[in-house]
């Protein structure tokens, strides 16, 4: 089963500076049915006015991603580690027992637009950590390439919780079917363009639960830029307030 998720369905932040649309409940956008999916807790589609940025804030016990689609994003934490990451960078903090922050658009021309993605840790109080690692387009241009798993395999960042994170770009005739486990679930996120999935279109923003599929294929991109996860079959959602 694929349960659909419409771009303007999700949740609208709108601060001037910050232009953000949460697929799942965050911050003041709330609804009981929309509180994550799996240890899935938050994507946000953030974009940023130059010059702007979110000061630092703490987090604890959470895998935080960060994966930027157009511009440039620096990042600054606590563990001393200071990085500007652009399109086919991907960053993975793991917020352990604590650790501050702070993500500001590097620009002073031009916006940012990049997703936050929040992932429950399998265990709590672990040991701060930083990751990063580039992406090419040709890794992922017609296919899907992992980029975040559980034991590190394929050069990929290691996050601590029993999910695997796959980037693709799909254009034109480019196309792939992707093999699922029917015992495990799947997030569909649409970051950019639009890409037919199992004869449904997805444009930017839409999202689908995956539930009971043994095989998902990507056909008939336009400029799609695709996330996708490879989650535990949980139901149970942790609420974001």
């Amino acid at each position: 089963m694929i349960e659909q998720r419409l771009a303007d369905a999700r949740g609208l932040g709108d601060h001037g500076w910050l232009h953000s649309r949460h697929t799942f409940s965050f911050a003041n956008y709330w609804d009981p049915k929309q509180t994550g999916f799996s240890d899935l807790l938050v994507i946000n589609d953030d974009k940023v006015a130059k010059g702007r940025g979110f000061g630092a804030h703490p987090h604890s016990n959470m895998e935080i991603i960060s994966y930027v689609l157009e511009g440039a994003l620096e990042h600054k934490d606590s563990m001393g580690t200071g990085s500007v990451i652009v399109p086919g960078d991907v960053q993975l903090m793991s917020a352990g027992t604590g650790v501050t922050h702070s993500e500001f658009n590097h620009s002073r021309d031009n916006g940012v637009h990049f997703l936050q993605i929040w992932v429950v840790p399998a265990e709590k109080g672990s040991e701060p950590r930083y990751q990063q690692t580039r992406i090419s387009e040709e890794e992922k241009r017609g296919r899907f390439k992992l980029i975040i798993s559980p034991d590190g395999e394929q050069d990929s960042l290691q996050i601590r919780q029993d999910m695997r994170i796959y980037a693709g770009l799909f254009d034109g005739d480019e196309q792939e079917t992707v093999q699922l486990d029917v015992n495990r679930y799947a997030y569909i996120h649409v970051a950019k363009g639009s890409v037919v999935v199992n004869g449904v279109i997805f444009n930017a923003g839409d999202g689908a639960r995956v539930r009971q599929e043994s095989q998902l294929t990507f056909s008939g991109g336009n400029t799609a830029e695709v996330l996708l996860f490879d989650v535990r079959p949980l139901e149970t959602n942790q609420p974001t307030r």
